[in-house]
């Protein structure tokens, strides 16, 4: 077994910058998704439950705005939510310097001697 050393200076402060960075990323994941379930308990509680009376009064296309809220307007808006989080979460992981790199392609297995099964 290896032996435990303690963390040397330069160790020690690259840990406490990864850690640093970890917060900070987290602190942004929890300011955006607390924003767009706002906006989601807006669309779906709100324009679909609470004030689809008074939006029943206007009428798009001959369809009740209150009613075309509750039934598709709150589908669209879930969609336009997911796509949102992704392209602002994928900003995020980038200024954070933890952003999906590309995989470089690895050379092939050596081939299996005769005898071996893979």
């Amino acid at each position: 077994m290896a032996e435990e050393r303690p963390l040397g200076g330069s160790a020690r402060d690259a840990e406490g910058e990864r850690a640093r960075v970890s917060r900070a990323h987290w602190r942004d994941n929890l300011r955006i998704m607390a924003l767009l379930l706002c906006v989601w308990f807006a669309v779906s509680y709100l324009l679909g439950i609470v004030f689809v009376e008074p939006l029943n009064a206007v009428k798009i296309g001959g369809i009740p705005l209150g009613f075309w809220f509750a039934q598709q307007g709150a589908i669209y808006v879930f969609i336009v939510l997911i796509l949102v989080y992704a392209l602002w979460m994928d900003r995020v992981d980038r200024r954070h310097g933890v952003h999906d790199r590309p995989v470089e392609p690895s050379a092939p297995p050596p081939p299996a001697r005769q005898g071996e099964s893979a």
